[in-house]
């Protein structure tokens, strides 16, 4: 049966509460998903708290989700498989896990193998101790080829750090350890999943969000799913989280500010050419400076009109917090509790 995501507040575990839930989107990772399995129990073996794994299948077209189910059942092993009706996405996919956690604590992981499961309990033992909400993976000796993915990586965290106030050395791993209350408050769509600690720094202060050194291996199966060309959609999406953290609830400034800008300059122009012509008995018909003048006009109206249907649309948006960027197919679950 399908679990409705509710905010989780901070009180004392219960005996039987799940102190901490593993989400795992897996998009063809057939070779890596039963390794994975494997780690994830034999670095959990030493944790006290009561903890569970979801994996979440992102439409895989290859035999991930066979063999991920092939752990269902397994003895110590909690485990739930969320299979997407298709490939929605990376960000679709951990939001899916997201919602499904009934965790305290919830840590977001690759599924390929490259971030390593026995960072896991160490950084939930930091989290606590420094008293944190988030928790970033910093891959400090990171196994990936130069060009390819670590310098758009160097170049797209300090564009984030910069645009958006959270100063961090790796915004791209997705090795992370969030309090359940805390994640639970952002919705991720689009290809926002890099974006996570921008989206949570708009939660809760960004004094509460810190970054911890981990174990980074080199990808030991099948092909990465990302290139050169994620640097350009990183700056697209900044534009975007700039815009969502600091005009969300208020658009209407946004682009009122720009229409009012332009029509000022339009009325600086259209005056000077009014003096132009009723006072120095100039024409002004022909000249190009009078079409500027116009057409700064016309965008004026069209901006301050479309910050009026932004803030329209910004509070019906605020009314509805039920559309998804995803649909599940089916869940498989083994409840064993562990020893």
């Amino acid at each position: 049966m399908r679990t409705t995501a509710k905010p989780i507040e901070a009180l004392p575990l219960e005996q039987d509460a799940i102190e901490l839930s593993l989400v795992v989107p897996v998009f063809n990772e057939e070779e890596s998903v039963g390794p994975l399995i494997a780690r994830i129990e034999q670095a959990m073996a030493e944790f006290t708290g009561r903890w569970e794994l979801i994996l979440v299948d992102d439409g895989s077209t290859d035999a991930t989700l066979t063999n991920a189910r092939q752990a269902l059942g397994r003895d110590g092993l909690e485990l739930h498989i969320v299979s997407l009706q298709r490939n929605f996405g990376q960000t679709a996919a951990m939001q899916a896990g997201i919602t499904e956690a009934r965790g305290h604590l919830i840590a977001t992981l690759d599924g390929d193998l490259q971030n390593d499961p026995a960072d896991i309990p160490k950084m939930v033992a930091e989290l606590d101790r420094r008293e944190l909400d988030l928790l970033v993976g910093w891959r400090k000796n990171r196994q990936d080829g130069l060009f390819l993915r670590k310098v758009p990586s160097w170049i797209a965290n300090r564009l984030i750090g910069r645009m958006t106030g959270v100063k961090l050395h790796d915004y791209g791993c997705s090795l992370k350890i969030y309090r359940a209350s805390v994640i639970k408050q952002v919705r991720l769509m689009g290809e926002m999943h890099r974006f996570i600690p921008a989206w949570v720094a708009g939660v809760v202060p960004s004094s509460r969000i810190g970054e911890m050194a981990v174990t980074h291996h080199a990808r030991a199966h099948g092909t990465s799913k990302y290139g050169i060309s994620r640097t350009f959609r990183v700056i697209l999406d900044l534009l975007s989280v700039m815009f969502f953290m600091r005009f969300k609830a208020r658009p209407g400034h946004f682009f009122g500010s720009l229409g009012l800008a332009l029509g000022t300059l339009a009325t600086l122009i259209l005056l000077y050419l009014a003096f132009d012509k009723f006072v120095m008995g100039d024409d002004i018909g022909m000249r190009p400076l009078f079409l500027v003048g116009i057409m700064l006009f016309l965008s004026s109206v069209q901006l301050i009109t479309t910050g009026i249907l932004a803030e329209m649309l910004a509070r019906i948006y605020f009314k509805d917090d039920n559309n998804l960027a995803y649909v599940v197919r089916e869940i498989y679950s083994t409840c064993q509790k562990n020893p």
